[in-house]
């Protein structure tokens, strides 16, 4: 299960909104961690390399895909800044994805009944200190 929302992304090169799937953990290639399109990388941030290239599988039998490079972005969800780092994925469906593992990280919690998306309010809290 997922839901899909516009978020703003901020990066070292500039912003941008990006439709963002927040997965659950059961649906896109490598949910645990965040991805992104590389077509908005580049009005972004600058590409850094990965020490290792990561292939992932995919749903086809025998279908990886190589991921070879990561972005470090911020991006807003009801106003609250957060941050974490994305694969880079080529061919990725999607403009961006919210991994599992960064849903974790920020207490980001979906309401699949509401079609919404809600972080803990002490996250607002804890980067003020």
């Amino acid at each position: 299960m997922f839901i899909s929302k516009l978020l703003l992304y901020v990066g070292s090169q500039g912003e941008k909104h990006l439709y963002t799937l927040f997965d659950s953990g059961r649906c896109a290639v490598a949910t645990n961690l965040s991805c992104i399109n590389p077509e908005h990388v580049p009005d972004l941030a600058h590409l850094e390399s990965l020490g290792r290239i990561r292939r992932v599988a995919t749903a086809a039998v025998g279908h990886y895909i190589e991921i070879r490079h990561v972005v470090r972005l911020d991006f807003y969800l009801q106003d609250v800044l957060l941050s974490d780092e994305f694969l880079v994925v080529p061919d990725l469906s999607e403009e961006a994805i919210i991994g599992a593992a960064t849903m974790q990280k920020w207490r980001i919690k979906l309401d699949f009944e509401h079609d919404t998306v809600h972080v803990d309010p002490k996250v607002a809290k804890m980067q003020l200190i």
